[in-house]
């Protein structure tokens, strides 16, 4: 008897199973009953009544997993580069806010930071807080959005541009991975 009807024959009560793959091929000839076999089923006794809750582990944490943050680019930093972009000088940077503004995503959990990229959507980076060393921000047009530069503990750099809500997004980051919460803000460095 399988795993699965063991469990069937616990959980059910008693009843009568019909076997039909002991019938016989219809087109052979056999001496046997075309009449199906059919036993009863007891169930089996065990020294604690089933109930229908999963068995967990209680050494195991189950946390479910919340978003603090999901989004794109700011919007403002789309505006501003293609107002910008009409000059021939400003171009490549509007191509760049454009690919930023339908192809990256950024999603911050209490479990790990996510930032999704690429014309489909496949290029996925993913981090714990326990790795995280260290984050920056940089503030853009008149503090509006920013950078965010967070320094992981094997000494990558890893660089999110035009986020908005930056400031408390970085604090959040720092107290999840259990830091001080104090942002070193360095001065606006461009658009």
């Amino acid at each position: 008897m399988s795993i699965s009807a063991a469990t069937t024959a616990i959980l059910s009560p008693p009843s009568t199973i019909k076997h039909h793959h002991l019938l016989p091929h219809p087109s052979k000839p056999t001496s046997l009953s075309t009449q199906p076999i059919t036993r009863p089923i007891t169930r089996i006794q065990v020294s604690s009544s089933p109930t229908n809750k999963p068995i967990t582990d209680p050494t195991s944490k189950t946390t479910q997993e919340t978003i603090f943050f999901d989004g794109g680019a700011h919007y403002g930093d789309l505006l501003a580069n293609l107002v910008l972009g009409f000059t021939l000088f400003w171009l490549p940077l509007t191509v760049a806010a454009v690919s930023r503004a339908f192809f990256l995503r950024y999603r911050f959990t209490n479990l790990r930071v996510t930032v999704i990229s690429g014309l489909t959507g496949d290029d996925r980076s993913d981090f714990s807080y326990n790795v995280i060393k260290d984050v920056q921000v940089v503030p853009r047009f008149i503090g509006e959005w920013g950078d965010i530069i967070i320094t992981l503990k094997d000494g990558t750099k890893v660089d999110l541009r035009s986020v908005p809500k930056f400031r408390e997004i970085a604090k959040y980051c720092l107290s999840m991975a259990q830091k001080p919460v104090v942002l070193k803000e360095t001065g606006s460095k461009g658009f």
